[in-house]
């Protein structure tokens, strides 16, 4: 298990920034604005030859009762709970607060080691003036600015120290990554909940609540899986501000990241435009993929409806037939447990591979079946064909002529694929190659 190391503190003090700065890429979004960072997001770094996972939280209002800003103090909780070490950051500009005070009160309760980190300090012949910090309790405080980078390798050393041995984490390729996605409010949150028996991701029912992609670790049936929960994306046209348009960017990289993405549907409502477009982005993107309809609770029933929303589905994701479907209701939990045996079910189709010689017997006998066709005279000529790669399965058919390859005999050829091997779950890539000294 990683050390774990969570950024804890009130609104606006640069968390994700430093979070942002440790861990070397822009994993979560940094804006001005108070209340950006609602969940608490995860991050894998190292230093010296040591692993730990950084965790950067919503900031901490003790008192609210603001609905939102009172569940980031429950995740907050959940991440004090579950780290090793706290890093409690405070504003150096801005001194110290009495929700500062408020948020020391609950990290000594937790009694875990704390780490005090006074920000955005840019002159260190200026923190003369900020004895005020020791009155938190917690020693002399670490002066850094996050922004800058200035002291962040000092805050590193000191951050390792708490650690005992390096922690060896395994980068295998066993690991697959999950990713929700869908229109806002359509039940992502909720369906990570259910997933993990766990309130892991904010819940509420104000659209854009999620705001980060979130990563979760979890194991079922001896497989090892990170689920990626992620804003819901919206028409470009209604992104009014600069968190929408990063929280977008954020689910387009999900799905690049992902091995099989969960598409959820809301059945209460019709599907939209955007819902095509949003499983286009993972179509194109060669992901596998599973629909996932949720709020099935909500519907009122016969011996036909299922048959009936199955056929508007195709219907609107024509280009994802391969895609199973799946019924559920995140709410009470009705067929979450299925979801786990789809996902292993789809990505042993996407890992497929077939033998060679399978492969070329299969094409001999589809093309004596249906014959390639032939342009001006000329006929298509496939001589052989390999399978290159997988996730998604690919591969490349070697021809006489690129150009007598049309589009519709791939489809064909697909087809032939999908019937004897199945690849249910996952597109498949096909290539036409033309061999050397094919007479052309």
């Amino acid at each position: 298990m990683s050390f774990v190391v969570a950024i804890i503190g009130r609104p606006n003090v640069g968390k994700s920034t430093l979070f942002n700065r440790i861990i070397g890429k822009r994993i979560s979004i940094v804006d001005d604005k108070p209340g950006v960072t609602r969940d608490r997001i995860y991050g894998e770094t190292d230093w010296n030859g040591k692993k730990f996972t950084l965790v950067d939280t919503g900031g901490i209002e003790p008192t609210t009762r603001d609905i939102i800003l009172s569940q980031m103090k429950r995740q907050a909780d959940f991440a004090i709970d579950t780290a090793d070490l706290m890093l409690f950051m405070v504003d150096g500009k801005e001194g110290l607060t009495s929700t500062d005070s408020e948020v020391a009160h609950l990290l000594r309760k937790s009694g875990k080691p704390v780490l005090l980190v006074v920000n955005k300090i840019d002159n260190y012949e200026d923190t003369s003036h900020d004895y005020e910090f020791y009155k938190l309790g917690f020693g002399d405080p670490l002066f850094i600015s996050a922004i800058h980078g200035l002291a962040i390798g000092d805050l590193l050393d000191k951050i390792t120290d708490f650690i005992k041995k390096p922690i060896i984490l395994s980068e295998s390729d066993d690991i697959i990554k999950v990713a929700i996605i869908g229109r806002p409010n359509v039940g992502k949150s909720s369906l990570v909940n259910a997933i993990l028996g766990e309130e892991r991701v904010i819940v509420s029912d104000i659209p854009g609540t999620t705001r980060d992609a979130i990563d979760t670790y979890f194991e079922a049936d001896g497989k090892k899986m990170v689920f990626i929960d992620t804003a819901g994306l919206r028409k470009k046209s209604r992104i009014s501000e600069d968190i929408e348009f990063y929280s977008s960017v954020r689910a387009l990289g999900a799905i690049d990241r992902a091995d099989v993405v969960l598409m959820v549907l809301d059945a209460s409502q019709s599907i939209s435009e955007q819902d095509k477009r949003i499983a286009g982005i993972a179509h194109e993107a060669r992901k596998a993929i599973i629909i996932i309809v949720n709020k099935w609770d909500l519907i009122e029933k016969d011996s036909n409806t299922v048959n009936e929303f199955n056929e508007k589905i195709k219907s609107a994701f024509a280009f994802l037939q391969y895609a199973p479907i799946i019924y559920i209701s995140a709410k009470n939990g009705q067929r979450v447990n299925r979801i786990f045996e789809l996902i292993s079910f789809v990505i042993e189709h996407y890992t497929f591979r077939v033998k060679t010689s399978m492969l070329n017997n299969l094409v001999q006998e589809a093309t004596a079946i249906s014959e390639p066709p032939s342009i001006k005279g000329k006929k298509l000529k496939i001589y052989y064909a390999v399978q290159t790669g997988i996730k998604p399965p690919t591969f490349v058919f070697f021809v006489n002529d690129t150009k007598l390859f049309h589009f519709s005999y791939g489809r064909y050829l697909e087809n032939v694929l999908r019937q004897t091997f199945g690849f249910e779950g996952t597109p498949i890539t096909i290539k036409p190659r033309e061999r050397k000294g094919s007479g052309r």
